[in-house]
């Protein structure tokens, strides 16, 4: 898991609308019952807290599945390769506090022990899947509770630190990629209009981070009062609307502006496979474009699943735990050149 492992299977593009919908997450906020909430935690309350988490994962079987590391044991470098996997968060690997994490060695299940809350725990898939995503977090919570017991009000619902978690504690959030609304200018009033319905929009690592490739996060906001499937039938019929909206945008683009995207897209994609130097920006912006091509079928000399992996191997620790070394600009950007050129004429 940090080494130079393979993506995960949330990258695979196998699932519906994965041209524009790149995953589908669903995330459960947990706290144990009897035990302070993490802002009031003594240092020996989090202890036993990770033990606790621990032991639960061991004997469901889960940990047989995966690896569990106290963030004592993680570098600087090996919480940011995490964090570019998109299986923590910045808060997590910031912390200083003792702190859990679990994560499945193919990625799709990733729990956070004493980040904001005792337990954030999500399951990760690939394309348009809510279903799927909530039976795989849903196992995993009733396993967890039947263990060790979470701190739940028959008034309120699962208790959270955050007042928009308190409720089912659930956030249901897709990444999606999109392009066309970003190129005929229809992307504010597309994400004024979530923000009017109560979801919220991020970037691509989630709160407090920048937008990069036209990729956003869209995801409820609030929980109490909401069922689960009241959370998920919101996002979902969201997420459809918006995707129908980029897909309206990108025919636009092709039958009105053809040669000056195709333009755009070939030029991404000869200036990847030549180009001696690039930061992870770039590489980043100019994938992205490429990823629009493909999804087009203006080129097809790659596919929308290695494109989309290189989106997160171009990335710093990412890469360079790929290539078993540390490396100093700009001998960093020269082999993410090579690396990408290699990846995209095999």
């Amino acid at each position: 898991m940090l080494a130079a492992n393979p993506v995960g299977k949330w990258l695979a593009a196998t699932g519906m609308e994965s041209d524009i919908v790149i995953s589908t997450r669903v995330r459960l906020a947990r706290n144990l019952v009897d035990v302070p909430f993490i802002v009031k935690a003594s240092a020996s309350d989090q202890a036993r807290v990770v033990d606790t988490v621990r032991w639960a994962l061991q004997d469901s079987g889960y940990l047989k599945r995966g690896k569990f590391i106290d963030n004592e044991q993680l570098t600087e470098e090996q919480g940011q390769f995490l964090l570019e996997r998109h299986l923590v968060s910045p808060d997590f690997i910031e912390a200083k506090t003792k702190r859990g994490l679990y994560v499945s060695r193919d990625e799709t299940i990733s729990l956070m022990v004493n980040e904001e809350d005792h337990l954030r725990f999500h399951a990760l898939v690939s394309g348009f899947d809510f279903p799927s995503a909530f039976d795989v977090v849903s196992k995993l919570d009733e396993r967890l509770e039947s263990q060790v017991g979470y701190a739940f009000s028959s008034k309120f619902g699962f208790l959270t630190a955050c007042p928009t978690n308190v409720g089912t504690g659930m956030r249901a959030s897709v990444l999606v990629h999109l392009p066309g609304l970003v190129l005929t200018k229809e992307i504010e009033k597309v994400l004024r209009g979530a923000v009017h319905i109560d979801l919220v929009v991020r970037g691509l690592y989630g709160e407090g981070t920048e937008t990069k490739g036209n990729f956003f996060q869209i995801s409820n906001q609030k929980t109490l009062g909401r069922s689960e499937s009241e959370i998920l039938e919101t996002v979902t019929d969201s997420t459809r609307q918006i995707v129908d909206y980029e897909h309206k945008a990108r025919e636009y683009l092709i039958k009105n502006l053809r040669v000056e995207i195709e333009d755009k897209v070939f030029r991404s994609f000869a200036l990847l496979k030549s180009a001696r130097i690039l930061s992870s920006d770039e590489a980043i912006n100019l994938l992205a474009t490429v990823r629009l091509g493909v999804s087009l079928g203006i080129i097809n000399q790659v596919n929308l699943s290695r494109v989309s992996k290189l989106l997160i191997l171009v990335l710093p620790e990412n890469l360079q735990a790929m290539l078993g070394e540390r490396l100093k600009l700009p001998e960093r950007d020269e082999r993410r050149a090579t690396f990408v050129r290699e990846s995209l004429v095999r």
